[in-house]
């Protein structure tokens, strides 16, 4: 966390980076330690001195695509009819590019594992809800990269509140931050500006080889912004606001109405 969030380039305070890896978190550097309980976040001692870095875990994110492949799309029984794909996932943002925004009506739960913020609850699973005759796997798909953003975007409101300030501009690093179309959802579910950061998926190896420039004084901590290179801005697209807006606050309905049955099932 702590190597990720210098790779990210984001050193100063409140500078905000998502990690979207199998599991994901958000994070910045802040210059006070504290701890929220009941979001079960807290800020906590990291590379640079005499600062605190807040780190807010979702349990599951590209872990839901590598679910979706290997357990449901390219599961090894007596369906399959394909050897699977060497660059499934490049697949998967193609086919999510070619899904409306919404994707038709599916909203995907991504709790694969439980949760960890902004609620920890170990009862709650995933699910795809609202499939009729009318979907395909090709909205499922895009339901999953859509159904992680929302519950980023769910993680952003307690993470605001931590940060005492509105969250405008968040570098996506990880290897889901490779995928263009995801990049795009995160801006129009977060609507915020998101930096796709150059080479997401060696963020860590370089946070490490700054921290130990830092460390032998070839460069400071405050030359690292201008070290980590931007990709892409992905800007939130206005027409997308309405079904966005819509679908997160069902998806956050969904975890009041779902919470006490998830809990039946699995304690």
């Amino acid at each position: 966390n702590s190597v990720a969030a210098i790779g990210a380039g984001t050193v100063e305070d409140f500078d905000t980076h998502v990690y979207l890896g199998t599991s994901s978190w958000m994070a910045a550097h802040l210059p006070y330690k504290k701890t929220d309980v009941l979001s079960a976040l807290a800020s906590i001692p990291c590379a640079i001195p005499n600062k605190y870095l807040l780190i807010a875990l979702q349990a599951t994110a590209g872990g839901n695509l590598s679910f979706l492949r290997d357990k449901i799309l390219y599961n090894k029984d007596r369906l399959l009819r394909e050897e699977k794909a060497k660059d499934v996932f490049e697949i998967f943002d193609k086919i999510a590019e070619e899904v409306p925004a919404g994707s038709r009506g599916v909203i995907y739960t991504p709790w694969i594992w439980g949760e960890r913020a902004p609620v920890e609850d170990y009862h709650l699973r995933a699910g795809y809800f609202n499939i009729s005759l009318n979907n395909s796997r090709e909205d499922m798909i895009r339901a999953t990269f859509e159904g992680v953003a929302y519950n980023t975007r769910w993680l952003l409101q307690p993470f605001e509140k931590f940060i005492k300030q509105p969250v405008k501009r968040i570098n996506l690093v990880g290897g889901g931050a490779q995928a263009d179309i995801w990049c795009q959802i995160f801006a129009d579910i977060m609507n915020v500006e998101i930096n796709q950061m150059a080479d997401p998926i060696y963020a860590n190896a370089r946070g490490a080889a700054w921290i130990g420039a830092v460390g032998i004084g070839e460069i400071s901590f405050a030359d690292i912004p201008s070290l980590a290179k931007v990709r892409r801005v992905y800007l939130p697209k206005p027409e997308h606001r309405q079904v966005y807006d819509e679908g997160f606050a069902r998806f956050k309905r969904l975890y009041q109405k779902l919470k006490p049955i998830y809990r039946d099932l699995n304690q």
